[in-house]
């Protein structure tokens, strides 16, 4: 029998690890390895939490808020986008973005980019 055609992740079920680099103010829950056209990460920011600036080479990438207000820092010399639940921002490549919590509360991004590639991002000075 083959395997079936869809992948179901329960939110209960996913526990946030700290992101490569080592950066314990962060969690992410690591979508892509189960994911074969596309990347997919979910981002939990602390309050004052932030990720790092970069810029997508070839990445196309989808932010999905699911709680709290996050802000991204789009272009250059980066424009302030605030960004409440349940809103959606698509940056594309070659845009030089940060992701940042500016908050009193968590922020829960899920986040998807393609093509599905890793190592494909320029790292900018905040």
């Amino acid at each position: 029998m083959s395997e079936p055609g869809y992948r179901v992740f329960r939110g209960d079920e996913l526990e946030f690890a700290a992101p490569s680099g080592g950066d314990q103010t962060r969690g992410i829950l690591r979508l892509s390895d189960a994911l074969g056209k596309m990347r997919a990460n979910v981002w939990r920011l602390p309050p004052g939490a932030r990720g790092r600036r970069h810029r997508e080479l070839v990445q196309e990438e989808l932010f999905v808020v699911l709680s709290g207000t996050a802000t991204l820092r789009l272009g250059e010399p980066g424009e302030r986008v605030e960004l409440p639940q349940g809103s959606i921002a698509v940056v594309e490549p070659q845009t030089a973005l940060q992701l940042v919590n500016d908050g009193d509360e968590d922020v829960v991004v899920l986040i998807v980019g393609a093509p599905p590639v890793q190592g494909e991002a320029e790292y900018l000075p905040d």
